[in-house]
């Protein structure tokens, strides 16, 4: 006897205590028994006699729901316990021999035949040989529809959609064939009334006109325009039920936002201080795109004010020029400096993740430290990469960032001294168990020069601090002249091992080992220091208190660090 069964697996799991219900499947299976629960859900009785009413249609479901995971030889008993006014169900389900899938056939026709879109992992989600699941079943079905939404295929069909069960033989074959039908394309973008100028939203496009519909790029059009900092509301629509030749029209519809915002932040750490800092931008300027802003940066031993001009390119969204110019005055121990840098640099998001910054910059600085004191003027081109990953979150669970920094300078073009100066840092972290966290922090840089005496502190290496070598002072470790004073160094090696564990929630302890140093010889030995930390998760990001000690000088004896911000 054949029978043709469409059942679906119910998603959640009612709790089956709460309703009297004690559910046993022999063999024991815990995806049945939690299925049956679910399809029998609450069972409200006051009295043996009203549950004694509803035994037919609870019957019903413990057999479908065995059903719906393959299990059609079921036999289902039934029985009443407890006193009448408290009175507990009692369903045995004996499974018998479960339907296993025989023969699977899924084909593609139309246009769609063959294309990746519709690689639907067959073998993989209907294998022959497995106990028959409905659910899966039902995902493929889900599975072509969906990828027929998305790829453009609205007039595809299903020509047969057959799930054939032989409860005798305990075989189910499935049949399926679906004609896709055309791809339709995109159509024209319609924008609504904006001041922003076709050619600038042109380019935040990431499609052609006539080219394969994607709904992915329906979506990236949205979330690119909001990303953009032009618009505080964005809604992108392509009705199929407007398209036209097989081409869907794009609407948008589109809000600019308020152009001008000011910020105002601060801060605490060991290393600077208490910090204060305003910001200042104008998100567009003119019909072309084109901002602009300005911040400012204070704390007791160091000022900064900066202000940039920036120019959308080809893509808007990944790719600008920003010209900018920028004065600092740092007071830190030993080193002091006042500089004035003016220049500009061409940023852009590649494909790969990586975000790529190529700049020249025309630097000045004032400088005395030490023995060394004087002033460098530089011309000098950079190439930034950096690239990040998390998993979301002011305080994600797992991530990486990696950072590239290469700059040159050559006397004599506009420049008083040869360099060429390279730096690399990797940070990770990972989360086990919710609980156990991970983190590492590695920092390699060096500097290449025939005349280090001229090299300005900017551009010297040091180590020590909340970020660098804790249980040492901000910047303390570094080679010194012959008065002691710390000078910078040609080489940084500084690394980082830390584990925290989640004790209350938000609320972490940590524990770790820094090692390195800023030195001007490979060959010059490193320096080592554990500690001891509490982390809070707060709303505005992780707060760190750490006290750590030097193993390496032990006499410089235990130093506290506080410090804010993320991880990585």
């Amino acid at each position: 006897m054949r029978r043709a069964f469409s059942l679906l697996l119910l998603a959640s799991v009612v709790s089956a205590a709460q309703a009297g219900v004690k559910v046993t499947v022999e063999p024991s299976k815990k995806s049945v028994r939690e299925n049956v629960e679910a399809y029998i859900g609450p069972v409200e009785a006051s009295s043996r006699e009203g549950l004694e009413r509803q035994l037919r249609h609870i019957d019903e479901q413990a057999t479908l729901a065995a059903q719906a995971l393959g299990y059609y030889q079921t036999r289902n008993q039934l029985d009443i316990t407890g006193p009448d006014d408290a009175p507990q169900l009692d369903v045995r389900v004996e499974l018998g021999e479960p339907v296993r899938l025989d023969q699977v056939a899924v084909q593609v026709l139309g246009a769609g035949a063959g294309t990746p879109a519709f690689q639907l992992g067959v073998d993989e989600l209907l294998p022959k040989g497995q106990i028959l699941n409905h659910g899966r079943y039902e995902t493929l079905k889900s599975r072509i529809n969906s990828r027929a939404l998305r790829y453009g295929y609205f007039d595809g069909q299903y020509l047969k959609r057959e799930l054939r069960v032989d409860v005798e033989r305990s075989k189910a074959d499935v049949d399926v064939q679906y004609d896709t039908g055309p791809r339709y394309s995109f159509g024209p973008v319609h924008f609504s009334d904006t001041q922003f100028n076709d050619d600038l939203l042109a380019r935040m496009v990431p499609f052609e006109s006539g080219a394969p519909y994607d709904a992915d790029l329906v979506g990236k059009l949205n979330q690119d325009l909001l990303s953009s900092g032009y618009f505080n509301g964005v809604l992108v629509t392509a009705p199929v039920d407007k398209a036209v030749g097989g081409q869907v029209p794009v609407e948008v519809e589109i809000s600019e936002r308020n152009p001008h915002s000011l910020g105002f932040g601060g801060g605490y750490s060991t290393d600077v201080g208490v910090r204060g800092k305003m910001t200042w931008d104008q998100h567009w300027i003119n019909p072309q795109g084109h901002s602009r802003g300005a911040s400012m940066e204070l704390s007791a031993p160091r000022q900064e004010v900066s202000a940039f001009y920036q120019v959308p390119l080809d893509d808007p969204i990944t790719h600008n020029l920003r010209y900018f110019v920028g004065w600092q005055k740092e007071d830190i121990d030993d080193v002091q400096t006042h500089s004035l840098a003016v220049g500009a640099e061409v940023n852009k998001r590649l494909e790969s993740g990586w975000q790529r910054s190529v700049g020249l910059r025309l630097q000045q600085e004032v400088f005395s430290l030490g023995d060394d004191s004087g002033t460098a003027t530089m011309l000098i081109p950079s190439l930034v990469l950096q690239r990040a990953q998390t998993s979301g979150g002011i305080d994600p669970l797992r991530g990486y960032s990696l950072l590239l920094d290469a700059q040159v300078a050559k006397e004599g073009v506009l420049s008083t001294v040869d360099f060429a100066r390279v730096m690399a840092q990797v940070k990770g972290l990972y989360t086990l168990f919710d609980k156990h966290r991970f983190l590492g922090r590695v920092a390699l840089g060096a500097v290449a020069t025939n005349d280090f005496s001229s090299i300005p502190p900017s551009l010297r290496f040091f180590a020590g601090g909340d970020q660098s070598i804790r249980g040492y002072e901000y910047q303390s470790l570094s080679p010194v002249d012959s008065t002691g004073e710390t000078i910078g160094a040609r080489y940084l090696m500084a690394s980082s091992a830390e584990y925290q564990y989640e004790f209350i929630k938000s609320w972490r302890a940590a524990t770790f080992v820094d090692h390195g140093n800023a030195v001007d010889s490979l060959m010059d030995p490193l320096k080592t220091s554990v500690g001891v930390g509490i982390r809070w998760a707060s709303p505005i990001g992780p707060i760190r208190f750490d006290l750590a000690r030097s193993l390496s000088d032990p006499d410089v004896g235990f130093k506290v660090h506080f410090s804010m911000g993320p991880e990585l």
